[in-house]
């Protein structure tokens, strides 16, 4: 199997960056380090606007003008998704629970959100109320996930973080067939899709990169 070929390796604004997200202009980044989230310009690379998130933003994904964001609350780190509005900030009245308190990264299949499990290797999309509606298996442990192109593309590895095989999956919405597109290089967190590359972040170098996949 091939790999991913690196367009682009940057310095993060932040230390552990960990949720990624593109709204058509800016790619967000989570820091699980500083629990912020930032914009960042990806033509000049600069931050054009960061806020402090209720938690440790695990996962993100961008909904039309507007991010919702999977957060890591304290004091135990239960997991919900908040609102966030770019200029605004975090809408404290939004809070949706995510089933049986686990999930990491969050996509948007354009209709739903899609909470990615890691260890029970699933992707379950909820409803406004957070009642699932579909299930989705992976064939490992997903550490990333976006939806583009009708599918879901996952960031999946073994369930021990030390792992250093990394793939990215892409899985079918509408039969669940899943199938390996190209290795990894690096332990990814995070997967977004800016309409013509995909990006991670290289969490522990505190770098964030921009790939496409081989021919």
């Amino acid at each position: 199997m091939n790999t991913i070929v690196e367009v682009l390796r940057a310095p993060s604004p932040a230390p552990l960056p960990q949720s990624l997200a593109f709204d058509g202009q800016f790619l967000w980044m989570g820091s699980i380090e500083t629990s912020r989230i930032y914009a960042i310009d990806p033509l000049q690379w600069t931050v054009k606007e960061e806020s402090q998130a209720p938690g440790k933003p695990w996962g993100m994904t961008s909904i039309g003008d507007e991010l919702r964001v999977l957060c890591g609350e304290p004091p135990d780190d239960d997991r919900f998704i908040r609102r966030f509005i770019p200029g605004h900030g975090f809408k404290s009245e939004y809070r949706l629970a995510c089933p049986e308190n686990t999930g990491s990264q969050l996509g948007y299949d354009g209709k739903n959100l899609a909470i990615s499990q890691w260890y029970n290797h699933k992707v379950v999309t909820v409803d406004d109320a957070g009642k699932i509606v579909r299930t989705l298996v992976a064939p490992r442990g997903i550490c990333g996930q976006v939806f583009a192109d009708g599918a879901f593309y996952l960031l999946t590895t073994g369930d021990e973080e030390a792992s250093d095989d990394y793939y990215v999956t892409r899985v079918d919405p509408k039969d669940g067939s899943a199938k390996d597109l190209a290795r990894v290089p690096f332990p990814g967190r995070a997967l977004a899709f800016d309409g013509q590359k995909f990006w991670s972040n290289h969490r522990e170098a505190h770098e964030m990169v921009a790939f496409t996949l081989p021919v």
